[in-house]
């Protein structure tokens, strides 16, 4: 069906029903989000982990047409979630041609479109916005101004159409005028200076605002969404109360609350369909790049202030894959499988999301980083292989044997040094891996045995990858005191 293009057409289409002309952007929010709560799919499509915490809070807020507030550290998809919102808006909205703001065409607001339908009539010209079109945001930071948000005055245009200063016809609207009959979303609104959140809120309970002196009365139809760190506010700066008032919700987000969760939004988010190679990520590494955050975020030597991104294992799992990939294409291998020797080679993707207390700092990011992956591994490990006996394996080394595993070695290489640990390939298949696998899976699930246990300090592993018994803690050395006085070295006194 062709959508109308003047006003006269739009009058005679479905558009012109009454609740139609009149129904304002929270409203259509609410009627849709009704809509999809009465079918059987997500409501925010891509939101993993928040069914039972975050999303009823967020469709309370929308059915009760408030504009509402994400408070989350970082990492925790608030900007993704303000953005699903544009889902919830119709596919076309009609409005006069050429605003600036986006007129209703049954109700326009703005001076130009009010002497425009009274020239033209019926003939004036319709356009249609896209949801996507319909979604505005901003970052907050310290120097956006009231004019980059609500507008200023342009000489410019007064010059050209020979208006007063003073007129309507002379300002240039700024970004939330902008976003009329849409969505406007501010990120990271404690960053905003006070007196401009002071602008926010007088258009947001008043529907006017001050420019450059003159009042304009500016009855905008918007729903406004927020996000903020909340650790931000003493940090950066906070939210002025009398705008916090104004926010009808206040939502807090988390990180995932399991690590099955935090697997699905890694794999949802992170760039695994490399062309060339086939790609194969044993659940284990999985397992292992996802512990590493939420060993990051029980870690007394990570600042839990700043909480740990979700990103981190996303980007973990980007280098981990790339890492294998490289031994690839170096060993012409046609199967790319991750090993635990490719997470610490992704070091560089975990050190750049830490941001660490004093202690951590003194041991330095890549100690800590190395401590997490180890941790993550014992704790992966064990819910495969507690409770197994390792004792063949462990006794392979404590007898003298030794074994490299460099992440640059080809799979059929390794293959070759681990076939002669006695007992270590039979104790595969709890990891659903046999001699029937190719040789990059056999050395995958291999090498995360040998790293488990070296985890749990029942074998050693030193810098360059070379698998030996386990450290052996000394004796502590016995004392010896000298029975002579130790010379005097400070001015006696006097007698």
């Amino acid at each position: 069906m062709s959508l109308p293009r003047t006003l006269g057409e739009l009058r005679h289409s479905p558009f012109s029903e009454p609740k139609l002309q009149s129904r304002r952007v929270k409203d259509e929010l609410r009627e849709n989000l009704a809509a999809k709560l009465r079918g059987s799919g997500p409501i925010f499509p891509g939101i993993v982990g928040y069914d039972d915490t975050v999303v009823p809070q967020i469709i309370n807020a929308i059915l009760s047409r408030h504009n509402f507030i994400l408070l989350g550290l970082r990492g925790q998809a608030k900007s993704r979630i303000l953005r699903a919102l544009a889902t919830l808006l119709d596919p076309q909205m009609p409005y006069i041609a050429g605003c600036e703001i986006h007129d209703n065409p049954y109700a326009p607001i703005c001076r130009r479109c009010r002497d425009q339908i009274a020239e033209h009539g019926d003939q004036t010209q319709i356009a249609y916005l896209t949801p996507e079109a319909r979604y505005v945001e901003k970052l907050a930071t310290p120097d956006v101004t009231i004019a980059d948000l609500i507008g200023d005055i342009d000489p410019i245009k007064a010059a050209r159409g020979g208006h007063e200063l003073s007129s309507e016809m002379t300002v240039h609207y700024g970004l939330l005028p902008r976003a009329n009959r849409g969505i406007f979303a501010i990120n990271e609104l404690p960053d905003l200076a006070g007196k401009i959140q002071v602008g926010l809120f007088n258009i947001m309970q008043e529907g006017d605002v001050q420019i450059k002196g003159y009042p304009i009365r500016l009855p905008l139809d918007v729903a406004l969404v927020f996000s903020a760190n909340p650790e931000d506010y003493t940090a950066r700066g906070k939210i002025i109360t009398p705008l916090k008032d104004r926010i009808g919700s206040e939502i807090r987000t988390h990180y995932p609350a399991s690590v099955e969760e935090g697997i699905a939004i890694t794999t949802q988010e992170a760039w695994t369909q490399r062309n060339g190679h086939k790609l194969h990520v044993p659940k284990y590494v999985q397992e292992v790049i996802e512990r590493i955050a939420f060993a990051a975020r029980e870690d007394k030597k990570v600042d839990k202030r700043s909480g740990v991104s979700q990103r981190l294992p996303i980007s973990c799992m980007e280098n981990v894959i790339s890492n294998a990939e490289r031994r690839a294409i170096h060993h012409d291998e046609k199967v790319v499988v991750p090993r635990i020797g490719d997470v610490y080679a992704a070091m560089p993707a975990i050190t750049g999301k830490l941001e660490l207390e004093y202690e951590g700092e003194m041991k330095g990011a890549d100690h800590v980083g190395r401590e997490l992956i180890r941790t993550a591994v014992a704790k992966t490990y064990d819910t495969y292989f507690k409770g197994t006996d390792m004792n063949q394996v462990v006794q392979w080394f404590d007898l003298g044997g030794e074994v490299q595993l460099p992440d640059t070695a080809s799979a059929a290489e390794a293959l070759q040094s681990l076939r002669g640990i006695q007992g270590l390939m039979e104790k595969l298949v709890k990891l659903n891996v046999g001699p029937k696998d190719t040789p990059e899976t056999q050395v995958s699930a291999a090498e995360f045995v040998l790293e488990g246990l070296h985890a749990h300090k029942r074998i050693g592993r030193n810098e360059v990858r070379v698998f030996t018994a386990g450290e052996k803690l000394p004796k502590p050395a016995e004392k010896h005191f000298e029975r002579e006085e130790a010379p005097f070295r400070g001015r006696r006194p006097f007698n």
